[in-house]
């Protein structure tokens, strides 16, 4: 079962890192066009567009690995005193009551959304000559099918979790700098100073 759930998580990583990449493209293409705007005098009347589906594409494929990562936003204040068991059943009830119901809903609706832009080759009209949007929409069931994969992976680890009383292990990736650390080394290089000066008033 571990193996199935680290495959999931490597599965949303790697879709997270590709889409990632799209961070890069959208920052070269309004570079471009604050450049080409104001330098060249000659704007690109579906820049707006293309910036709207960057950024969109990247926020929602990046769903899955948010969640693989046990990055999305929580109320933390009180949840990290709570013991492991009692963390997975508040998340169990919650996943069951707001998450799958909610994706399901958006990646059953999202697809007949994409299928409809599909079939009248429907485009922006943002602009007279907007480019496609049925790529983009497709995006949308895509993106709800990797999220409800992995919620499926997260509802089994709060399983594992209330029968052994400890969260399993989840794929390692890049971490978030840890406060705690971070003050121990804050004050360990303080108390180095403290004491390089107690050394230097004694030999005077």
């Amino acid at each position: 079962m571990q193996r199935f759930l680290l495959t999931v998580d490597k599965l949303s990583t790697l879709v997270g890192h590709a889409f990632s990449f799209l961070i890069v493209l959208l920052t070269l293409h309004v570079s471009w066009e604050v450049f080409s705007r104001y330098v060249l005098g000659a704007p690109r009347a579906w820049a707006f567009d293309g910036m709207i589906m960057l950024y969109g594409t990247l926020f929602m494929m990046a769903g899955a690995y948010t969640l693989s990562k046990n990055g999305h936003v929580r109320g933390d204040v009180l949840y990290g005193f709570f013991e492991p068991r009692t963390q997975a059943t508040i998340d169990l009830i919650l996943y069951f009551l707001f998450f799958i119901p909610g994706v399901f809903a958006l990646t059953y609706a999202g697809y007949f959304y994409a299928a409809e832009s599909w079939a009248i080759n429907e485009h922006s009209n943002i602009t007279a000559d907007g480019p496609p949007v049925y790529p983009f929409k497709m995006v949308i069931p895509i993106a709800g099918a990797f999220l409800l994969l992995q919620g499926l992976v997260e509802i089994i680890r709060c399983v594992i979790c209330l029968r052994d009383g400890a969260w399993p292990s989840r794929e390692e990736d890049v971490e978030e700098v840890d406060v705690e650390k971070l003050k121990e080394m804050v004050h360990a290089d303080e108390a180095m100073l403290d004491a390089g000066a107690v050394v230097r008033e004694t030999a005077r």
